[in-house]
């Protein structure tokens, strides 16, 4: 039997509302990363990106492990020299995507994979999820984020003990920590990925691109400069609009308000 081709071990389904579901899938190998699959999964990133009708996008992995890392009969093949090459990337490009990202965390998610979760605007994790660094394990150092972003979400001293030492990270400690937003049970890791999504959806998708990047944007300053970022923004938006945007806004907020609200 042929080896599947790169693409189908990372499958990318849409559906109408606008909701695209990136699922890692190569489970036999605990959805463990070939230097194939990294470069079609940045490809599959900026595809939806680019795609007008996806409004969010869900990332997963078959099986019972989100992503298990690189796979290590391979490292020489996706370390050496493409440390820097950026498209392909899979990291960079959800940093640069501005649609909303959700990771749907089943199991674990172990050092590469641990990073890809990183690069989720949000987490959603079985009670069985574990996130792992093991780069100091295998003598690996990190490239895609995790020794910077992991200290600035849990606390610097906890990160380091993660780190170091190779300490696992339950669901339960992660959303203990603000590592992760919601903990439901194995099952439905998936189904309340979709939910967020879509409850994004509702809302108005232009602002969702915009408040997205302003909070990502005003994360890697100081809060004066942050600050400051906000109301510059702000200026440019609303000088910006015509009359008609005006109006189109107050139907929507009237639209909005007439409408029963969300679930979430």
């Amino acid at each position: 039997m042929n080896a599947a081709a790169p693409m189908e071990l990372i499958v990318v389904e849409r559906d109408p509302a606008g909701v695209a579901v990136v699922t890692i899938n190569r489970p036999k190998s605990l959805n463990s990363l070939t230097r194939p699959m990294i470069v079609s999964l940045a490809a599959a990133i900026r595809r939806l990106d680019a795609d007008p009708a996806v409004g969010a996008v869900v990332i997963t992995g078959r099986g019972r492990a989100f992503c298990s890392g690189v796979d290590l009969t391979a490292a020489e093949e996706v370390f050496k020299g493409d440390v820097k090459d950026v498209v392909a990337d899979p990291v960079v490009q959800m940093e640069r995507c501005r649609k909303p990202i959700i990771g749907a965390i089943n199991g674990y998610a172990v050092t590469a994979g641990f990073e890809i979760a990183l690069a989720c605007d949000i987490l959603i994790a079985g009670k069985d999820a574990k996130f792992v660094d093991t780069h100091t394990r295998f003598g690996i150092f990190p490239s895609w984020g995790l020794s910077q972003k992991l200290p600035r979400i849990i606390g610097i001293n906890r990160a380091r003990e993660v780190s170091l030492s190779g300490m696992a990270i339950t669901a339960e400690m992660a959303e203990k920590w603000g590592l992760v937003n919601h903990v439901v049970d194995n099952g439905e890791v998936l189904k309340k990925a979709k939910e967020v999504a879509q409850a994004i959806l509702r809302n108005n998708r232009d602002m969702v691109l915009r408040y997205k990047s302003v909070i990502n944007d005003g994360s890697k300053l100081d809060l004066g400069h942050a600050l400051a970022l906000e109301k510059e923004r702000a200026h440019s938006y609303y000088n910006g609009m015509t009359k008609e945007q005006f109006a189109d806004m107050q139907k929507f907020i009237s639209l909005r308000s007439s409408k029963p609200s969300s679930k979430l």
